[in-house]
């Protein structure tokens, strides 16, 4: 592709009245971390173990580091992929890209050379940025079949032993005089949850993305005594912006970073650095429901769990045994948020997933039809709004499908709202799996699956798991003779190169697939043939 960036824009019209209500400020990531850091220079702003940056310190450094990727031949507009863990190092170098003027395009941990592969060639990124090792992985493997399958990569950025590439300690120069970028220009770029295929790029500007930071930073009453424990992976739009690293920053509070989310590691953070609030998925929450509790815990103020629906059983017991205030949040790295708010009801907190951030979220609920549905009647959930983008990276056709004629994104969400505007979400339209918090597109494994020589049919769809959620199923029509099992399935589509979380949890083998009138796999019936609750498999 080119280096041009172009991606669908709000109409003026809406781009001016978002910025006549104040939504829109003109201010830029890099220029949010400035304001505060002149504010409160000597407050720290980044703890990693025994590391602790001041936001002068942070501010200075990410200009040291924006000099740098300068003399490597970075550029305003340029894309990176950062895929880094939950470290000080994935702070500085996104505020240094922001700085630059480039773009920091987010892969997660979890993800490998399928999905980093896909994520170079959409975004057209020159440039990557790693740890050596991590979570037992060695992404410099990752970073050679990149560089040798596209050309235009042109440097790979190694935070540890280096190898062959570039060693990120080098990389401090001399912090340039640089002009402010505009608040309309891209700021970044996140991952959707991947529903049809390997998921789709969603370019977010400086005045949309901080739109949404201050007001979540707002709603949860961030302030300069905020610390936030950075849980979930540090690229995950939930975990940057719900408020998230960014929200504490931009409240002049401190982001405790920790790359052992387990409930042990987690509770002596909160106790030793007092933390206030952290964000996790269900199945995180449940472990740590699970976890001895030996250390103090009283400095937590409110608990965030999103990515995911949280049942009220769950929640309640969440609220009683940590102690602490529960916050649900919806949201989608295509931008609507809903929160319940710190002081509803306990009917609220634990039975719904919150309401819109803004005034200005227009959300439509609707039958198959597009029809609007009365209040209390569940329906897709359409939405358009002043951070709700108007289009994915790239992806013209999908848009076609995604987006109304009118610009509301269609979520695949099945919602209903109450009258008081809180929604509760029954389900999905689309055809993927939250495991977890993760989202997993049926027909991406589907394909690896049926690349299997003796693989002749494959389906995979959601079931009840008791931990997770939902896990994945894959359901396998092999051809007849010879030995095939599960474990050699799990096993070739691992061998693959796919997160380790698209793995199927179970595999089925059937003699046939239930089909549609249309000839298409009909995943309700499979569900309704084949029920039950999954136990993962080694």
């Amino acid at each position: 592709m080119s280096d041009a960036f172009e991606f669908p824009r709000w109409p003026e019209s809406f781009a001016a009245a978002y910025r006549a209500k104040g939504y829109w400020t003109g201010e830029t990531l890099g220029g949010m971390l400035r304001r505060v850091a002149r504010s409160v220079p000597d407050r720290v702003a980044v703890t990693d173990g025994p590391v602790n940056l001041t936001y002068a310190e942070l501010d200075a450094r990410a200009d040291r580091l924006a000099g740098g990727l300068a003399a490597l031949g970075l550029s305003p507009g340029d894309r990176v992929v950062v895929q880094l863990p939950n470290t000080v190092q994935f702070v500085e170098v996104i505020f240094a890209l922001f700085r630059l003027g480039a773009i920091p395009v987010f892969a997660l941990p979890s993800d490998r050379i399928s999905e980093i592969t896909h994520i170079f060639q959409i975004s057209g990124a020159k440039a990557y940025v790693i740890r050596d090792r991590a979570l037992g992985f060695d992404y410099r493997k990752i970073a050679e079949e990149v560089v040798s399958r596209i050309p235009r990569v042109e440097r790979v950025i190694v935070v540890g032993d280096p190898g062959a590439f570039v060693p990120f300690e080098t990389l401090y120069g001399r912090p340039d005089e640089r002009p402010e970028r505009a608040g309309s220009d891209p700021a970044l770029v996140t991952l959707s949850g991947g529903s049809t295929a390997l998921p789709k790029l969603i370019a977010r500007t400086h005045d949309d993305y901080l739109y949404s930071v201050r007001a979540s930073a707002e709603i949860c009453g961030l302030t300069p005594e905020s610390v936030y424990l950075c849980a979930l992976p540090a690229g995950h739009n939930f975990t940057l912006s719900s408020p998230g690293i960014l929200g504490t920053l931009c409240a002049g509070g401190r982001v405790v970073m920790t790359t052992d989310p387990s409930g042990a590691t987690a509770f002596s953070l909160i106790e030793r650095e007092k933390v206030t609030f952290a964000a996790l998925v269900p199945s995180l929450a449940l472990a740590w429901l699970h976890a001895e509790r030996t250390c103090d815990l009283s400095s937590l103020r409110f608990l965030q769990v999103g990515g995911a629906k949280l049942g009220a059983e769950m929640a309640a017991r969440l609220e009683s045994s940590l102690g602490c205030q529960l916050q649900q949040v919806y949201g989608m790295s295509e931008g609507l948020v809903c929160y319940t708010r710190l002081g509803d009801l306990s009917e609220r907190v634990l039975n719904t997933q919150g309401r819109p951030i803004s005034v200005d979220d227009e959300v439509r609920i609707v039958d198959k039809d597009d029809q609007p549905v009365p209040d209390g009647t569940p329906g897709e959930l359409l939405v358009r709004g002043p951070y709700t983008i108007r289009g994915y990276l790239n992806a013209e056709e999908h848009n076609a499908r995604a987006f109304t004629a009118d610009g509301f994104y269609r979520t695949g969400d099945i919602v209903a709202r109450r009258d008081d505007g809180y929604l509760v979400v029954a389900g999905r339209s689309k055809d993927q799996v939250n495991r977890g918090g993760e989202k997993i597109a049926a027909e991406e494994v589907e394909g690896h699956l049926l690349a299997h020589p003796r693989v002749r049919e494959a389906a995979i769809v959601s079931i009840p798991d008791v931990y997770l959620g939902e896990a994945s199923c894959a359901f396998v029509v092999a051809d007849p003779g010879g030995e095939l099992n599960a474990a050699q399935i799990r096993a070739f589509v691992r061998g693959r190169g796919v997160a380790a979380y698209k793995v199927p949890d179970q595999v089925r083998f059937v003699q046939s697939l239930p089909k549609t009138t249309v000839g298409k796999i009909d995943r309700k019936e499979l569900r309704k043939q084949h029920g039950g609750s999954a136990a993962a498999l080694p």
